[in-house]
């Protein structure tokens, strides 16, 4: 199972510690988090103590309006169950006690800059558990971003899939991974394709070397991530062996059980495969908006069959 540590999020948030500093490797592998609620009325039947524990201005508010003998039972109630950490989403005033509480059990208190809503915060550390945390999968291939559909180059070593990236990135284009391409599973039928970090940015090409394309092309030839919507097969040029001209359906590939719909390309000297990949692109947006050429096309064949009849 993957794991983020609680030091992880400190330095991705940059966020300050209130308490704990020694405890920062714990660590988290749920995606969701969790706002003390009914806990702190001493409602504990389905507390996911697992989770990272926010808590917002209107929880350190209730704690405010409470006695301190009745504070200390209730927060004492929540850190006895030893949740991974929590955090302060509201102004760092007043917080001593929960200090105090957070210091005693060895659990790292952390507290936002609280500029934004608690609401949106959450928002962006779950979207940051769920990436991080992600079921995943290392591929040999490219990963591009072509006119904002995300798609995987896959093919035998030697077939020109780093040579094709080349030349879709001088199209306006964007590599995100080339060599090995990571696919994340986020939810239940989304695949995000990403670099294993050491590769980011690095495309190799027979015969020239590595190249830095950031460095080459500017930022816009790099992106770091983008959801996998086609999944395209380089293969070597066999004549008569391909005629799928008149196909209506995408065949698929399935990765970790998400099914992608899948392209075969045939590869010959002198052909535009960076322009066919191109086609299947907007050919594969034009079927999501509810268009097929090839149905207009036998649509106009059989009214032609009719109005001969």
């Amino acid at each position: 199972m993957k794991k983020v540590t609680v030091q992880n999020i400190v330095e991705t948030f940059s966020l300050k510690v209130l308490a704990g500093e020694k405890h920062l490797n714990k660590t988290i592998t749920q995606s969701n988090v969790h706002r003390p609620g009914l806990e702190f009325v001493g409602y504990f039947d389905f507390f996911p103590t697992e989770r990272i524990q926010i808590l917002g201005t209107k929880e350190i508010t209730y704690l405010h309006m409470l006695s301190k003998e009745e504070r200390k039972t209730r927060i004492g109630n929540i850190v006895h169950y030893h949740p991974p950490c929590f955090i302060v989403n509201s102004e760092e005033e007043g917080l001593t006690y929960l200090t105090h509480h957070c210091t005693e059990e060895e659990i790292p208190l952390l507290i936002t800059n609280h500029k934004e809503s608690s609401t949106d915060f959450i928002e962006k550390l779950r979207l940051y558990l769920s990436k991080e945390l992600a079921p995943q999968l290392s591929i040999h291939g490219v990963c591009m971003n072509v006119s904002g559909i995300g798609i995987l180059l896959r093919g035998n070593s030697g077939v020109g899939k780093s040579e094709t990236a080349h030349t879709l990135i001088g199209r306006g284009h964007r590599l995100v991974a080339d060599d090995i391409v990571v696919l994340k599973k986020i939810g239940l039928q989304a695949l995000l394709g990403t670099h294993d970090k050491k590769t980011k940015e690095f495309l190799a090409l027979r015969s020239i070397g590595l190249l830095n394309v950031v460095r080459l092309y500017g930022s816009k030839a790099f992106q770091e991530e983008t959801r996998i919507a086609l999944d395209i097969k380089l293969t070597k040029w066999e004549k008569d062996d391909l005629n799928n001209e008149l196909d209506q359906e995408f065949h698929y590939t399935e990765y970790m059980g998400v099914k992608i719909p899948s392209v075969e390309i045939q590869v010959q000297p002198g052909r535009d495969v960076a322009g066919l990949i191109e086609a299947a692109v907007h050919n594969w947006i034009l079927k999501k908006q509810g268009y097929s050429a090839a149905e207009e096309f036998m649509s106009r064949i059989e009214s032609e069959i009719e109005n001969s009849d």
